[in-house]
């Protein structure tokens, strides 16, 4: 069975192919129309998805959208009513945009698949699943696991904010879900709006900002904001929050009772600021937890599936590992809503088609994330030579030296190789690559690289056989989803004038001998690099190892701030000339930026 998964009109549109099971394609539309967070429909992701599996739109047994927009409306129309007068001005805004549009979905994708040219859809091939049934899918099917228990949390997805269940062969039961507007993504999404963030993308900066900070606000928030219960379950005080009705997540009654307005997005960060973001983090692992201690009580089951918005929360989820819960945890690298397209089409592949699962005992059904556009070396070439760019072609030999000699020389690299990455993640295939031990390499990065806050912690790649000797950790996190702290060992012990500093002054302390990876309180989003799912990266970190016995590089993506990652030869060309990068390898063609015209 042949069944495309689309995600679209809301935020992360995406596209993924499934063939009997497997998924062979998946990319968001973001990396081709270059604007981040693409919400429109995904025209270009579509076609790649289509191109790679040599199909026409003839040759799909079904189409499945991810979502059921006629409960979404339903929600949205019973919030307003529930709310009237307040609200109107937000309600005039959506309700166009819903009957023109979002109410004739199926007519809109019907049109928006014929508008490509790769021939017609039959109507009745088009699927409709629900948000949370689509994030559960992506969660369990790629799975390594039989049987799992399933957590969903988010903002929404029609009714649902959070859904617990059970995953078990190709069967999924949904159990118990909490409902808008209590939602623990909209909390989170609160407190990044109020601490000057954009909602939807910069709650990875409140996750990085909060070791800064003290969580002095945490029983504020359990004592005003919200109620958990026994259970894991738990309720918002809506007279906090705008979101319902409002165009803000926020009010002045929110402002009040932590000291202030809303931060301006670029007025400086405060201690006070700092310690709002601690404080909302730990009360985000705290009900995490909660519902963890109770999902496992609750089905007895020893994995544990997750996904959904909060699942990319990599902070929770290691200290969901750290306290042993489940024996084993999966993660969807595509945690969000493009995710959902993966999971929409293996679930209409496995209940319509029957299709079987196919576990292999070790490695998920992810492919590593590496399932968006390739280029081989011709494609390469002629983009370089019609660029102008001056490079030099290495062979495999000699290639993972020269860059290995130019990385432990400090050298920032661009490294662009095989499949583009699938989800929020570069994982070694469209990365900005350094070295961790360099003490100056985190701040250097951040403003004179990916031109963003100075705080933004880096991950690490390390080599998965040797994760252990640098780090409190025992499992895989091969997407980059799971926080685990230095090994005491390789630890710098502090003066007392150091561990005294606070806010942004502890940037200036070295805490260990891979400075640039390890956060201010010794943390690190760990990638472990695996010989089978990335043989080329795992090559180079060898190497890198080889001269300087550090098994360790800085990954980040290939991007700068508020730019998708780079999917394309030319957008790495861009990229590379934009910044202050030293080096851009595409494949196995080398491109030094002092030799550029």
């Amino acid at each position: 069975m042949l069944v495309l998964g689309i995600s679209a009109f809301y935020h992360d549109s995406a596209a993924a192919l499934v063939r009997d099971g497997k998924v062979i394609a998946a990319a968001q539309e973001e990396r081709f129309t270059r604007d981040k967070h693409e919400a429109g429909f995904p025209a270009r992701a579509i076609g790649y998805c289509l191109d790679e599996a040599g199909a026409r739109i003839d040759d799909l047994d079904a189409v499945a959208f991810y979502d059921k927009p006629i409960l979404t409306f339903g929600r949205l129309i019973e919030t307003y009513v529930a709310h009237a007068p307040r609200g109107l001005k937000s309600f005039a805004r959506a309700m166009p945009i819903w009957l023109k549009e979002k109410l004739l979905q199926k007519q809109l994708l019907a049109d928006g698949l014929h508008e490509l040219g790769r021939g017609k859809i039959d109507q009745k091939k088009i699927k409709f699943g629900y948000h949370h049934h689509s994030h559960a899918a992506s969660a369990f099917y790629p799975s390594p696991f039989e049987r799992a228990a399933i957590l969903v949390m988010d903002g929404v997805g029609e009714w649902a904010t959070t859904s617990i269940g059970r995953g078990r062969g190709t069967q999924i039961e949904l159990e118990r879900e909490i409902r808008f507007p209590h939602s623990l993504g909209m909390l989170y999404a609160a407190f990044t709006y109020y601490l000057g963030f954009k909602v939807n993308d910069g709650e990875y900066k409140v996750m990085g900002l909060a070791p800064y900070g003290e969580p002095r606000f945490v029983d504020l928030i359990y004592d005003k904001l919200i109620d958990v219960k026994d259970d894991g379950s738990f309720r918002l005080d809506m007279r906090y929050f705008n979101y319902c009705t409002g165009l803000t997540m926020t009010n002045d009654r929110f402002a009040a009772l932590f000291g202030g307005p809303r931060r301006e997005e670029e007025a400086a960060l405060t201690q006070h600021r700092m310690d709002i973001a601690r404080s909302i983090q730990t009360v985000t692992e705290d009900v995490v937890l909660g519902l963890c201690r109770a999902l496992h009580k609750d089905t007895g089951e020893r994995n544990l599936c997750l996904a959904g918005g909060v699942a990319l929360n990599c902070v929770a989820n290691g200290r969901v590992a750290r306290e042993g819960i489940f024996d084993d945890i999966w993660i969807q690298p595509a945690g969000g809503d493009a995710g959902g397209a993966v999971g929409v089409a293996l679930a209409v592949d496995h209940y319509v088609g029957k299709t079987p699962r196919q576990l292999n005992g070790a490695r998920d059904g992810m492919a590593g994330a590496y399932l968006g556009p390739g280029f081989d070396q011709t494609q390469i070439a002629e983009t370089l030579d019609r660029l102008g760019a001056a490079y030099r072609a290495y062979d495999d030999e000699n290639l993972f030296d020269a860059v290995a000699d130019a990385l432990a020389a400090e050298a920032t690299v661009g490294w662009f190789q095989g499949r583009m990455e699938f989800g929020p993640r570069a994982l070694g295939n469209r990365s900005i690559l350094a070295d961790p031990r360099s003490p100056a390499m985190q701040r250097a990065l951040n403003l004179k690289i990916k031109y963003r806050e100075s705080f933004r912690p880096f991950a690490p790649a390390v080599l998965a056989e040797r994760a252990a000797e640098y780090f409190e950790f025992a499992g895989d996190s091969p997407y980059m989803l799971l926080v685990a702290d230095v090994v005491p060992a390789h630890r710098r012990n502090l003066t007392e004038e150091d561990a005294a500093r606070t806010g942004l002054d502890k940037l200036d302390v070295v805490r260990s001998e891979i400075p640039a990876v390890t956060h201010v309180d010794y943390s690190a989003r760990l990638q472990t690099v695996h010989a089978d799912t990335n043989p080329r990266f795992h090559r180079l970190i060898s190497a890198f190892d080889k001269r300087t016995g550090c098994p360790i590089l800085v990954n980040t993506s290939f991007n700068v701030r508020d730019e998708p990652i780079v999917c394309t030869p030319d957008d790495a060309y861009r990229c590379f000339m934009a910044t202050e990068l030293d080096l851009l390898v595409i494949g196995n063609f080398v491109l030094r930026k002092a030799e550029q015209g």
